[in-house]
C-alpha cells in the first residue's frame, strides 16, 4: 500500500527534524568531543555522565522534564518567548531541541574517541610551522577524523528518525506540525490500520538498514586503508 499524504507529511517533517538536529548536532557535538579528549578538567566525569544519560533514561523521562522545561511558566521558555515570538512546547522548535540533547551522545562519544587518538605532537608541529587553530581544524582535524564524523553523522540522523517518547512527549501528536514518522505509526496501529502500519514501519526498516550499513561500509574501508603498508601492500 502507498503512503498516504498524511503520511508523506509526517515523512518530510521527520527528514526536516532529523536534518535541522544532526547539523545542530554536528557544530556543537564536534566542540563538546574535542573539550573532552584534550581537557584534564575534574568535571570532566561529570559532564560525560551527563552527556551518556539520553542512553539509559527511559526517552519519556527525558520527554517529560523537557516538557516542564518549556512550560510557558519556566524562565527558558518564556524567554524564548520573547525573543521569537512562539513557544517550545508542542512545536517544531522543541522537537529540535529535544532531539539534539537525546541524540547528542551519538555524536560526542565516537568524536571523543576518535579526537583522543591523535597525537598531541602532531598539533604541536603544525602549530610550530604556523598553522593556527582554524588551519589546525581543517587541514589536521577533519582529514584524519573525516570517516568518524561521517559515522556520527549518520547515527545522529538515523536516531532522530526513530524517536518516538521524547517527541511524543515534547511535541504531542499535530499533523503536519509535530507528528513525526514514529508517531503516525503508532496511531496506524492504535486504529488497526495494520497495511498503513505495515507500509511505514517497512519505510524505517529500510532506512534504517541502509543507515547501518553505510556505517559499517565507512568502517570497514577505514580499518582496511589503516592496514596497509606505505607501498599499499596488506599486511597478514
Amino acid at each position: 500500500m502507498l503512503l498516504t499524504s498524511a503520511d508523506i507529511a509526517a515523512l518530510i517533517l521527520t527528514l526536516k527534524l532529523a536534518t535541522v538536529s544532526t547539523a545542530i548536532l554536528l557544530i556543537i557535538g564536534l566542540q563538546i568531543a574535542w573539550w573532552l579528549a584534550r581537557t584534564r578538567s575534574r568535571i570532566k566525569p561529570l559532564i560525560e555522565t551527563l552527556i551518556a544519560l539520553p542512553l539509559i533514561l527511559p526517552p519519556t523521562v527525558i520527554g517529560f522534564y523537557l516538557l516542564l522545561a518549556f512550560s510557558p511558566d519556566n524562565w527558558f521558555a518564556s524567554s524564548w518567548q520573547q525573543l521569537f515570538g512562539t513557544s517550545l512546547a508542542f512545536s517544531f522548535s522543541g522537537l529540535v531541541i529535544g532531539s539534539v540533547i537525546y541524540s547528542l551522545p551519538f555524536v560526542v562519544q565516537p568524536m571523543q574517541s576518535s579526537y583522543e587518538k591523535i597525537p598531541q605532537l602532531t598539533l604541536l608541529t603544525a602549530s610550530s610551522l604556523g598553522a593556527n587553530k582554524l588551519d589546525q581544524c581543517f587541514s589536521i582535524l577533519l582529514p584524519m577524523t573525516r570517516r568518524a564524523t561521517i559515522a556520527a553523522a549518520c547515527l545522529a540522523f538515523a536516531h532522530t528518525i526513530g524517536e518516538f517518547g521524547v517527541v511524543l512527549m515534547i511535541g504531542g501528536n499535530i499533523p503536519g506540525e509535530t507528528q513525526v514518522i514514529s508517531i503516525a505509526l503508532y496511531d496506524h496501529v492504535e486504529s488497526l490500520a495494520y497495511d498503513r502500519a505495515h507500509t511505514l514501519a517497512l519505510t524505517l526498516l529500510m532506512f534504517s538498514f541502509i543507515s547501518l550499513l553505510s556505517i559499517y561500509a565507512i568502517g570497514r574501508r577505514g580499518n582496511n586503508k589503516s592496514n596497509r603498508t606505505p607501498l599499499g601492500i596488506r599486511h597478514a
